[in-house]
């Protein structure tokens, strides 16, 4: 189900919603979370809702392990090996199989032994990468007593399979919506309504307005990237730079609309990444809940940058090589992120020459850094790698993008709001109550819907994630 279709807007959430708020206690409101969600995921196909269900039930018996056996370090240890070794093996099976098959045919290939390596018919369950991550780290946080389990089945099961971040982000902690979820059977439903409101509007705007319609231009155009001319090329792909940026930083900004709705604080996920200066910066600001995940789950208890600087190198590129290959199973997304590794260490580096320069032109460096970076993020091959990046830097004659006059000034737009202009978060600190700007706002969620009504719903670019 999309957030940006009629069934949700007019059936699913309204309906949840009264629901909710109609139940008094927290229990009934844990159960309720639980069961929509379900029904939310399994409207895509039920079937994984039992995997799921397995991967929630592994999760919340290792946290009771570790209630029960407090002051036993084997069995502790147990307790948090055994199910990340279970979620890990069930995303490697569903998400990488096919990929490690593949890549080992290429391997035995390359030293001439001639295979025969099956290929599955694997359906990839959406949002499995996403909820992983939730079980895991509530398994790693219950180990090192960050947090401490909850005895309440629903109370996890909501967790877990809370709808409004479920399937695309962003990667809530239970320890960063533990105090709400606490405390939500005494939740006020007003407390925070118009905030969800605000947030999923503009989320819903971000989406449908913005990211679609750059789509529209953008994914033929790259679908005959072979046709496009140097400044085509160019075109195609900055217009995938800001529809990539504003399709998942739409999404974030309604899961977190959802949230406040329903009494739940979900963490920013987005700051504006094409403000920053540097790639640090960067990585602080896009995508935020993961790449916090990924430093202290990966990259700190790899050593971080406690080891000296060439361990400091190794930890860097091996937590982004990772974080790559997290995104989707090609060599083209481990190639992305050993590029942002690179770029990470060469700034630890040489850094201080780096911030010299003027903050305008750190600014559109990194952003020109980050647009080639998506390269490889949106190629389907590195075939098709090797041929954006040969009609970027080097001339070559083709088509533009259709209608590109139009695309252009859409673009100049895009880049306004994104690089210059306010974020979800600083529209909504700004905030004054006032009838215009609601106006404005309700004058948005209608263009929106206007939209939604004449081409339908689009899928988020992270559920394939």
């Amino acid at each position: 189900m999309l957030f940006n279709s009629y069934v949700f807007l007019l059936g699913f959430l309204p309906i949840t919603w009264l629901v909710f708020w109609a139940l008094r206690s927290a229990r009934g409101r844990y159960v309720w979370l639980a069961i929509t969600g379900y029904v939310f995921y399994g409207y895509w196909d039920p079937r994984f809702c039992l995997l799921m269900a397995f991967s929630t039930l592994v999760s919340y018996f290792a946290g009771l392990g570790f209630l029960r056996w407090d002051n036993d370090a084997r069995r502790r240890k147990l307790c948090l090996v055994v199910p990340i070794v279970i979620d890990l093996s069930l995303l490697g099976f569903f998400k990488y199989a096919n990929f490690a098959l593949e890549t080992s045919h290429t391997l035995f290939g390359w030293v001439g032994w001639d295979t025969r390596i099956p290929h599955y018919n694997i359906v990839l369950p959406i949002g499995i990468s996403f909820y992983t991550f939730h079980t895991i780290s509530y398994i790693v946080d219950s180990y090192r007593r960050a947090i401490r389990p909850t005895r309440r089945f629903f109370e996890f099961a909501a967790y877990v399979s809370l709808f409004s971040q479920l399937v695309a982000g962003p990667i809530v902690r239970f320890r960063q919506i533990e105090e709400d979820l606490e405390a939500i059977g005494q939740a006020d439903r007003w407390r925070w309504f118009a905030r969800g409101v605000r947030f999923f509007i503009i989320g819903l705007v971000e989406k449908v307005i913005i990211a679609d319609y750059l789509a529209y231009f953008v994914d033929p155009a790259l679908a005959n990237w072979s046709h496009l001319s140097s400044l085509g090329t160019w075109l195609a792909m900055l217009g995938y730079t800001f529809q990539l940026y504003f399709d998942f930083s739409g999404y974030s900004s309604m899961a977190v609309g959802l949230g406040f709705l329903f009494g739940i604080r979900i963490p920013q996920n987005f700051n504006s990444p094409y403000k920053s200066l540097d790639p640090s910066d960067f990585w602080r600001r896009w995508h935020i809940s993961l790449s916090s995940c990924l430093r202290d789950y990966l990259y700190i208890p790899l050593g971080g940058n406690r080891h000296g600087e060439w361990k400091t190198y190794r930890n860097l590129m091996l937590t982004m090589l990772i974080g790559g290959l997290w995104h989707g199973a090609n060599w083209t997304f481990v190639v992305w992120g050993a590029y942002h590794g690179v770029l990470l260490a060469l700034y630890r580096r040489y850094g201080r020459y780096w911030d010299v320069l003027p903050a305008a032109a750190r600014q559109v460096g990194m952003f020109v850094l980050a647009a080639i970076g998506w390269v490889w993020f949106r190629a389907t091959d590195m075939r098709m790698v090797a041929g954006l990046f040969t009609r970027m830097f080097v001339p070559t004659a083709g088509e533009l993008p259709s209608q590109a006059r139009v695309l252009l000034p859409l673009l100049v737009i895009a880049a306004w709001w994104a690089m210059i202009g306010p974020n979800a978060f600083d529209i909504d600190v700004a905030w004054r109550s006032r009838a215009r700007r609601w106006l404005v706002l309700a004058a948005a969620a209608a263009a929106s819907l206007a939209i939604m009504a004449g081409s339908g719903g689009s899928p988020f670019l992270y559920f394939q994630f």
